[in-house]
Protein backbone atom coordinates (compact mmCIF):
# COMPACT_ATOMS: atom_id res chain seq x y z
CA UNK A 1 0.00 0.00 0.00
CA UNK A 2 0.81 3.57 -0.90
CA UNK A 3 2.51 5.38 1.94
CA UNK A 4 4.35 8.87 2.80
CA UNK A 5 4.19 11.87 1.09
CA UNK A 6 3.45 10.43 -2.22
CA UNK A 7 -0.29 9.70 -0.74
CA UNK A 8 -0.43 13.16 0.98
CA UNK A 9 0.03 15.16 -2.64
CA UNK A 10 -3.56 15.43 -4.42
CA UNK A 11 -5.21 13.04 -4.46
CA UNK A 12 -6.55 12.34 -8.04
CA UNK A 13 -10.54 12.96 -7.83
CA UNK A 14 -12.71 10.03 -9.38
CA UNK A 15 -16.04 8.75 -9.81
CA UNK A 16 -17.01 4.93 -9.51
CA UNK A 17 -19.72 2.71 -11.38
CA UNK A 18 -20.23 -0.47 -10.17
CA UNK A 19 -22.43 -3.60 -10.22
CA UNK A 20 -22.58 -4.45 -6.42
CA UNK A 21 -21.02 -4.36 -3.26
CA UNK A 22 -18.77 -6.69 -3.84
CA UNK A 23 -17.39 -4.74 -7.14
CA UNK A 24 -17.09 -2.06 -5.23
CA UNK A 25 -15.19 -2.97 -2.30
CA UNK A 26 -12.80 -4.56 -4.75
CA UNK A 27 -12.51 -0.92 -6.80
CA UNK A 28 -11.49 0.64 -3.80
CA UNK A 29 -8.96 -1.70 -2.58
CA UNK A 30 -7.49 -1.60 -6.25
CA UNK A 31 -7.18 2.38 -5.62
CA UNK A 32 -5.99 1.82 -2.54
CA UNK A 33 -2.82 -0.39 -3.11
CA UNK A 34 -1.80 2.37 -6.02
CA UNK A 35 1.34 5.05 -5.14
CA UNK A 36 -1.41 7.54 -6.45
CA UNK A 37 -3.97 8.80 -3.87
CA UNK A 38 -7.52 8.91 -4.82
CA UNK A 39 -10.93 10.64 -3.88
CA UNK A 40 -13.66 8.78 -4.33
CA UNK A 41 -16.82 10.70 -4.99
CA UNK A 42 -19.95 9.56 -6.45
CA UNK A 43 -20.56 5.83 -6.78
CA UNK A 44 -23.33 4.58 -9.09
CA UNK A 45 -24.90 1.40 -9.93
CA UNK A 46 -25.38 -1.43 -6.92
CA UNK A 47 -28.62 -2.62 -9.73
CA UNK A 48 -26.24 -5.41 -11.50
CA UNK A 49 -25.30 -4.77 -15.18
CA UNK A 50 -28.39 -3.66 -16.85
CA UNK A 51 -27.84 -0.16 -15.40
CA UNK A 52 -24.24 0.08 -15.86
CA UNK A 53 -24.93 -0.44 -19.64
CA UNK A 54 -27.85 1.87 -20.06
CA UNK A 55 -25.84 4.42 -18.54
CA UNK A 56 -22.52 4.40 -19.86
CA UNK A 57 -22.42 6.60 -22.62
CA UNK A 58 -23.70 9.20 -19.20
CA UNK A 59 -20.21 7.72 -17.58
CA UNK A 60 -17.97 8.14 -21.03
CA UNK A 61 -19.57 12.05 -21.40
CA UNK A 62 -18.63 12.63 -17.41
CA UNK A 63 -15.12 11.71 -17.77
CA UNK A 64 -14.87 14.89 -19.56
CA UNK A 65 -15.22 16.42 -16.15
CA UNK A 66 -13.58 14.44 -13.81
CA UNK A 67 -11.57 10.43 -14.06
CA UNK A 68 -14.14 7.55 -14.18
CA UNK A 69 -14.13 4.09 -13.17
CA UNK A 70 -16.60 1.77 -14.19
CA UNK A 71 -15.99 -1.94 -13.03
CA UNK A 72 -18.10 -4.95 -14.52
CA UNK A 73 -18.66 -8.59 -15.01
CA UNK A 74 -17.95 -10.25 -18.65
CA UNK A 75 -20.71 -12.49 -17.94
CA UNK A 76 -22.26 -13.71 -21.31
CA UNK A 77 -19.55 -12.20 -23.68
CA UNK A 78 -16.94 -13.61 -25.38
CA UNK A 79 -14.17 -11.37 -24.30
CA UNK A 80 -13.81 -7.35 -22.83
CA UNK A 81 -13.41 -6.09 -26.19
CA UNK A 82 -16.95 -7.53 -27.35
CA UNK A 83 -18.93 -5.91 -24.11
CA UNK A 84 -16.59 -2.43 -24.37
CA UNK A 85 -18.07 -2.25 -28.45
CA UNK A 86 -21.49 -3.33 -27.59
CA UNK A 87 -21.79 -0.74 -24.11
CA UNK A 88 -20.26 2.38 -26.00
CA UNK A 89 -21.43 3.59 -29.13
CA UNK A 90 -19.16 6.46 -28.99
CA UNK A 91 -15.24 6.88 -28.63
CA UNK A 92 -14.11 6.29 -24.89
CA UNK A 93 -12.74 9.36 -23.61
CA UNK A 94 -9.02 8.85 -22.19
CA UNK A 95 -10.54 9.33 -18.84
CA UNK A 96 -13.37 7.05 -18.80
CA UNK A 97 -11.77 3.80 -17.50
CA UNK A 98 -14.13 0.86 -18.08
CA UNK A 99 -12.66 -2.51 -17.15
CA UNK A 100 -13.80 -6.50 -17.52
CA UNK A 101 -13.70 -8.54 -14.64
CA UNK A 102 -13.15 -12.19 -16.38
CA UNK A 103 -15.26 -14.11 -15.58
CA UNK A 104 -16.38 -12.28 -12.51
CA UNK A 105 -15.31 -10.46 -9.81
CA UNK A 106 -15.61 -13.12 -7.22
CA UNK A 107 -12.96 -14.62 -10.10
CA UNK A 108 -10.30 -12.46 -8.62
CA UNK A 109 -11.07 -13.11 -5.16
CA UNK A 110 -10.39 -17.04 -6.23
CA UNK A 111 -7.57 -16.36 -7.46
CA UNK A 112 -6.00 -15.71 -4.17
CA UNK A 113 -6.87 -18.90 -2.97
CA UNK A 114 -3.93 -19.47 -0.51
CA UNK A 115 -5.39 -16.01 1.21
CA UNK A 116 -9.19 -17.06 1.06
CA UNK A 117 -8.76 -20.37 2.11
CA UNK A 118 -6.71 -19.39 4.97
CA UNK A 119 -9.08 -17.63 6.21
CA UNK A 120 -12.08 -19.86 5.83
CA UNK A 121 -9.77 -22.08 7.77
CA UNK A 122 -9.97 -25.09 4.54
CA UNK A 123 -6.82 -27.16 4.14
CA UNK A 124 -5.70 -29.62 1.88
CA UNK A 125 -7.65 -28.30 -1.21
CA UNK A 126 -6.39 -28.11 -4.86
CA UNK A 127 -5.97 -24.67 -5.65
CA UNK A 128 -8.16 -23.35 -8.55
CA UNK A 129 -5.68 -23.19 -11.56
CA UNK A 130 -7.71 -20.59 -14.03
CA UNK A 131 -10.60 -19.17 -11.80
CA UNK A 132 -11.56 -17.03 -14.89
CA UNK A 133 -12.41 -19.62 -16.94
CA UNK A 134 -15.50 -20.83 -14.38
CA UNK A 135 -18.87 -21.24 -15.53
CA UNK A 136 -20.15 -19.57 -12.05
CA UNK A 137 -17.28 -18.10 -9.68
CA UNK A 138 -19.67 -16.67 -7.34
CA UNK A 139 -21.17 -20.62 -6.78
CA UNK A 140 -18.12 -22.15 -6.38
CA UNK A 141 -17.04 -19.16 -3.63
CA UNK A 142 -20.05 -19.75 -1.99
CA UNK A 143 -19.04 -23.61 -1.76
CA UNK A 144 -15.99 -22.80 -0.03
CA UNK A 145 -17.66 -21.09 2.27
CA UNK A 146 -19.93 -24.12 3.06
CA UNK A 147 -16.91 -25.99 4.03
CA UNK A 148 -15.19 -23.60 6.93
CA UNK A 149 -14.82 -25.66 9.88
CA UNK A 150 -16.06 -22.46 11.83
CA UNK A 151 -20.10 -22.44 12.21
CA UNK A 152 -19.99 -18.75 12.46
CA UNK A 153 -18.49 -17.95 8.94
CA UNK A 154 -20.61 -20.21 7.48
CA UNK A 155 -23.13 -18.97 8.61
CA UNK A 156 -22.28 -15.86 7.93
CA UNK A 157 -21.24 -15.94 4.44
CA UNK A 158 -23.59 -18.83 3.01
CA UNK A 159 -27.12 -20.57 3.30
CA UNK A 160 -28.72 -23.14 1.25
CA UNK A 161 -32.36 -22.88 -0.05
CA UNK A 162 -34.15 -26.28 1.83
CA UNK A 163 -36.53 -25.82 -1.28
CA UNK A 164 -34.33 -25.77 -4.34
CA UNK A 165 -30.94 -26.70 -2.70
CA UNK A 166 -29.15 -23.43 -3.73
CA UNK A 167 -26.69 -22.10 -2.15
CA UNK A 168 -27.47 -18.20 -0.92
CA UNK A 169 -25.57 -15.56 0.21
CA UNK A 170 -25.60 -15.20 4.09
CA UNK A 171 -25.95 -12.14 6.25
CA UNK A 172 -22.73 -10.53 6.23
CA UNK A 173 -22.56 -9.27 2.30
CA UNK A 174 -20.02 -10.51 -0.73
CA UNK A 175 -18.49 -7.02 -0.07
CA UNK A 176 -16.49 -8.09 2.76
CA UNK A 177 -15.07 -11.19 1.27
CA UNK A 178 -13.02 -8.20 -0.69
CA UNK A 179 -10.72 -8.05 2.69
CA UNK A 180 -9.43 -11.69 2.80
CA UNK A 181 -6.89 -11.52 -0.41
CA UNK A 182 -3.27 -11.30 0.75
CA UNK A 183 -2.71 -7.68 0.08
CA UNK A 184 -5.34 -6.57 2.67
CA UNK A 185 -4.40 -8.88 5.07
CA UNK A 186 -5.97 -10.13 8.36
CA UNK A 187 -5.37 -7.99 11.52
CA UNK A 188 -7.39 -10.24 13.57
CA UNK A 189 -8.94 -13.69 13.97
CA UNK A 190 -11.92 -14.93 11.29
CA UNK A 191 -14.43 -15.19 14.42
CA UNK A 192 -13.12 -11.38 15.62
CA UNK A 193 -13.56 -10.28 11.80
CA UNK A 194 -17.64 -11.38 11.64
CA UNK A 195 -18.23 -9.78 14.59
CA UNK A 196 -17.05 -6.34 13.54
CA UNK A 197 -19.20 -7.45 10.46
CA UNK A 198 -22.32 -7.55 12.00
CA UNK A 199 -21.43 -4.67 13.98
CA UNK A 200 -20.76 -3.07 10.57
CA UNK A 201 -24.34 -4.03 9.29
CA UNK A 202 -26.30 -2.58 12.31
CA UNK A 203 -24.41 0.81 11.29
CA UNK A 204 -25.16 0.76 8.07
CA UNK A 205 -27.53 3.83 6.40
CA UNK A 206 -27.75 2.82 3.00
CA UNK A 207 -26.28 3.25 0.00
CA UNK A 208 -23.93 5.99 -0.62
CA UNK A 209 -23.67 8.92 -3.19
CA UNK A 210 -21.48 11.37 -1.98
CA UNK A 211 -19.21 13.52 -4.51
CA UNK A 212 -16.25 14.86 -3.37
CA UNK A 213 -14.17 17.01 -5.27
CA UNK A 214 -15.58 16.27 -8.93
CA UNK A 215 -17.99 17.76 -10.65
CA UNK A 216 -21.08 15.07 -11.46
CA UNK A 217 -23.17 17.62 -13.10
CA UNK A 218 -22.94 15.85 -16.61
CA UNK A 219 -23.77 12.38 -15.66
CA UNK A 220 -27.42 11.73 -16.68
Amino acid sequence: RATGFIRMMHPIPIHLAVEDELSEAVVRRVLDERRAAYAIGAVFGRGGSGYLKRQTPAFNNAAKACPFLLLTDLDRFACPPALMTDWLDRPKHPRFLLRVAVREVESWLLGDFTGLTAFLGIKRRPAIRAPEALADPKRELLTLATRAPSREIREALVWRDKKSGRLCQGPITMENLAGLSRPIGMSRSPARTVTAWNGRLRRYSGWRRISKGCDDRMIA
